[in-house]
């Protein structure tokens, strides 16, 4: 990949769609011990994780659609800025989504 973006995009969701869920495996279980108990968790981490890195990664490709439009239209219209700024911080609402999610699907 020549993007440093798109190297940091793609090593952030690596990490938060394989590492979270095994430390979340990784914690004790406090009660049951069937067979079917850790498969049970080791899927709701991966769906935690997957929640949160495809909310993330959506909202990361979002954010650059909107910024760099931004930019362009910042030059021609600067009265335009705070509609802008609003654009810009909407996609962060997907992220805090998946968060929601995630910690729903865990808990």
């Amino acid at each position: 990949m020549k993007n440093r973006l798109a190297r940091w995009v793609v090593g952030s969701t690596f990490i938060t769609a394989f590492l979270v869920p095994a430390i979340a495996m990784a914690q004790e279980e406090g009660g049951a011990t069937t067979e079917l108990a850790w498969q049970a968790v080791a899927v709701k981490a991966l769906a935690a994780g997957l929640a949160m890195g495809l909310s993330a990664l959506g909202a990361g490709y979002a954010q650059a659609k909107i910024g760099s439009a931004g930019a362009g239209t910042l030059a021609e219209r600067p009265e335009v800025s705070i509609w802008i700024i609003t654009l810009q911080a909407l996609p962060e609402i997907i992220v805090l989504l998946g968060f929601v999610s995630a910690i729903l699907i865990s808990g």
